[in-house]
């Protein structure tokens, strides 16, 4: 009986620990992905505050940095380098947008949304350079940014 108590007792916490462990997502930086060139891929994702979004440098020559203004108060914006493997967890929920500071005229952004965000209306107020207003754009349509 004891036996059966203890691994039942087992069984549990390793169950639970495995539902609140915090999960990994990869965004691929590429020359050309699937939606064009000069991309993040995916380009969107939604994450429960807690969650690490690791970007990698597929392709040479890129890197990945908050967008001033994209990231809730009082949350420090976070810089790679050039051609840098960057992990970066998202704690506060909110709308983090981010770009690859030599290729954001091009298009080169995308965006995290970690949990329910407040300061929606604040990230999508600020200005972009040439595609990447258009990426932003369509990524602040997309039902998962526009419903908050």
């Amino acid at each position: 009986m004891r036996t059966a108590l203890f691994f039942g007792a087992a069984l549990a916490a390793v169950t639970l620990s495995g539902a609140v462990a915090a999960a990994e997502i990869e965004v691929k930086m590429l020359d050309k992905g699937a939606t064009g060139v000069m991309v993040f891929e995916p380009a969107l994702v939604k994450i429960a505050p807690g969650d690490t979004v690791k970007f990698v440098p597929v392709s040479k020559g890129h890197n990945v940095e908050a967008i001033p203004g994209m990231v809730p108060d009082g949350v420090v914006p976070f810089t790679g380098q050039i051609n840098e493997t960057v992990t970066v967890k998202f704690d506060k929920a909110g709308v983090y947008g981010f770009k690859c500071k030599p290729h954001y005229g091009m298009g080169m952004v995308g965006m995290v949304v970690a949990g329910t965000p407040d300061n929606h209306e604040q990230a999508k107020a600020v200005k972009h350079p040439g595609k990447a207003k258009q990426v932003f754009a369509k990524l602040f349509a997309d039902p998962v940014v526009a419903s908050k």
